[in-house]
């Protein structure tokens, strides 16, 4: 921890907060804070523009603004560096904010799995690589190496439709359940699907298995998403009945067959959003984003779908004065934390994002 850091917790959280305000009005439009969905409240509270990685990332790339404070996560922000230009900053607060499912994943273990199922077919032409925005920059490369591309959780259906019409079959990393999840939803049948398991020969599956498998699912996942149960639903329906079960794509096959409406982030929000008062939700997705939809809507019943305490803890990591570090930092003329990805990662990655992005 630095210095300044350590100085920073010394001091009342109260004050923190009234050094950002006057920090913030200070910066002007030298400055645009982006947070995304899953922050801790007293940080979201600052953001200019609020989302998901993506939408987040694509309001970067539609500004001029020379330093872009990013909290969220560590993809997040370097995707927002791939589609931004060289004269922008992006800014992590928290360079220790990562992703523990974008670390299910990395470079070498694809880059090897490609290679043992070269052994068994011919993937160049017969595999799509498809990457959920949730991973690495060198993963988003390799699928822009490979004639591959990007997905997140709300157009995940429309590019797999896209990948399948490219070639035969999809290796999909780094989200088994994301993949699975919208497969079946398309009318995959799960004999069509294997999991690979890095680290073991072809994945833990024999030839004929990969070469009858239309769908290769990386096995990975969100450690919040994976904690919940369709117990948990049951539970709620028990206790309040009338509810409706809200789950992200990110949960288990399990937990998305029994809810009553599964979507993305934005998808979540905008569903709550346009319910009639007094509806009753239960929702399957991080703590943060939960206890603000209850704040925002004291009208419509809403509780967190596990019992147990389920929240994204590296974005957590993200709080009042890792951003003031941050400002303070700018002010000073000497922005520290920037996330910078190499051109020769930087410019595949941004073919397999243009990619999806040209789908619409």
């Amino acid at each position: 921890m630095s210095d300044n850091l350590e100085t920073l917790y010394q001091q009342p959280e109260e004050a923190v907060i009234a050094r950002i305000r006057a920090l913030r009005d200070e910066l002007g439009e030298r400055v645009l804070i982006l947070g995304h969905h899953y922050q801790r409240e007293e940080v979201f509270a600052f953001a200019d523009v609020s989302g998901d990685s993506l939408k987040l990332a694509q309001q970067a790339a539609a500004t001029d603004v020379p330093h872009i404070i990013f909290c969220g996560v560590h993809f997040m922000a370097e995707t927002a560096d791939i589609l931004t230009g060289d004269h922008q900053s992006v800014i992590l607060p928290d360079p220790a904010a990562g992703c523990s499912m974008a670390d299910m994943a990395d470079g070498a273990q694809v880059t090897d799995c490609w290679a043992q199922l070269a052994g068994v077919l011919n993937p160049d032409a017969e595999v799509t690589p498809v990457t959920y925005i949730n991973s690495t920059a060198e993963l988003k490369a390799f699928c822009g190496d490979h004639g591959g591309i990007v997905c997140t959780s709300g157009n995940a259906e429309r590019v797999v439709r896209w990948a399948w019409g490219e070639r035969g079959k999809i290796l999909f990393f780094p989200d088994r359940h994301l993949g699975e999840n919208t497969a079946l939803a398309m009318g995959i049948a799960p004999a069509e699907m294997v999991l690979w398991q890095p680290g073991k020969p072809l994945g833990g599956n024999t030839a004929e298995q990969l070469k009858a498998a239309r769908l290769i699912l990386w096995d990975g996942f969100c450690s919040v998403h994976q904690l919940f149960q369709p117990e948990h639903a049951d539970t709620m329906r028990q206790q309040h009945p009338g509810i409706e079960v809200l789950a992200h794509p990110e949960c288990s096959r399990a937990v998305c067959e029994v809810a009553d409406f599964v979507g993305s982030t934005e998808m979540i929000i905008r569903h709550v959003d346009e319910a009639p008062a007094g509806s009753k939700f239960a929702i399957a997705t991080d703590l943060n984003l939960v206890n603000r939809l209850r704040l925002t809507h004291p009208d419509k019943p809403i509780w967190f779908l596990s019992p147990m305490v389920c929240m994204c803890s590296t974005m957590f990591r993200t709080d009042p004065q890792h951003l003031l570090a941050a400002l303070e930092a700018i002010a000073a003329g000497e922005p520290g934390n920037r996330i910078i990805v190499p051109k020769a990662v930087a410019e595949p990655a941004r073919r397999a994002l243009q990619r999806m992005l040209d789908l619409g």
